[in-house]
């Protein structure tokens, strides 16, 4: 029948529609996200169509054995009220079924949420604002790149609790025109990283993870100040006192905040090194 709902792994090109959905809700993913995030889990992205036309979209994506992240949950404004978006919503959580399942939940959206079982963790705060700062000139800063990689993704796995390789593979690329990394090695051990990328507005950094606040303050000089005089973003966890004392000293602040919510044991993550969110449609 036509008026069928169909529901399709996406395709990279699939995933341009998504991606500008998300720029026409305000989303600002940015310019070059769909490698990384197709590579994170191929299978975890859906599209609904209706006689052939893209109606609702949704990502699904697993990371390891046990966790999994639903983002990019949209259907368009000339098919709401149908029930497709309720009907994917219930396709994404059938695939992460027997995970717990993350999300970052927009605040009218966040009651939808708990009736299928979510919980509250704590908020997120966007935090915007020009780049003041100059790169700063610490021999410990080190641009990211294939030698560090191996350190990289183990550091990651201690802030975001589940194995994502081929995701940071692309994430922390070097020689990406949009994309810029810096580690933060002392005594040949990683302390932190961070990684900034070009957005239709502004700059987001994420991840942003690190040891100390300190360190936090570092990395986060050094990547703000590869785009001095523009706008950066910075997506930080309400529980982390350093990371909104790091925002407020350089004058960024609060545009938008979302709930991160888990249906299931919610992860031990730990957050006072967890400064920078790295996306909210992943994670």
């Amino acid at each position: 029948m036509e008026d069928t709902l169909t529901i399709q792994t996406m395709s990279e090109t699939d995933m341009q529609t998504a991606i500008q959905w998300a720029l026409d809700e305000g989303w600002n993913p940015g310019d070059e996200d769909i490698p990384p995030f197709h590579a994170a889990d191929p299978q975890g992205f859906f599209m609904g169509r209706r006689a052939n036309e893209p109606v609702a979209v949704i990502s699904a994506v697993r990371y390891g054995e046990t966790f999994g992240f639903i983002g990019f949950y949209i259907c368009h404004p000339d098919h709401r009220g149908n029930g497709y978006g309720m009907a994917l919503w219930s396709h994404a959580l059938e695939h992460l079924k027997g995970r717990t399942v993350g999300l970052d939940g927009v605040i009218d959206q966040q009651d939808n949420y708990k009736k299928s079982g979510f919980e509250l963790a704590h908020r997120n705060l966007r935090q915007e604002g020009l780049a003041l700062v100059d790169t700063p000139m610490d021999p410990r800063l080190a641009p990211l790149g294939r030698g560090l990689f191996p350190s990289v993704r183990d550091y990651d796995q201690t802030c975001f609790w589940a194995p994502r390789t081929a995701f940071l593979q692309h994430w922390t690329a070097p020689g990406q025109p949009s994309r810029r990394g810096f580690a933060l090695v002392e005594d040949g051990r990683l302390t932190g990283y961070g990684v900034i990328r070009k957005c239709p507005d502004g700059f987001k950094i994420g991840p942003l993870f690190a040891d100390t606040d300190e360190d936090a303050d570092i990395l986060f000089r050094a990547l703000a100040g590869q785009v001095k005089g523009q706008t950066v973003i910075l997506d930080t966890p309400e529980p982390n006192a350093g990371a909104l004392a790091l925002a407020e000293r350089y004058e960024l602040s609060p545009v938008f905040e979302t709930a991160r919510m888990y249906k299931g044991a919610a992860p031990d993550l730990p957050l006072n090194r967890i400064f920078g969110v790295t996306t909210f449609e992943l994670g």
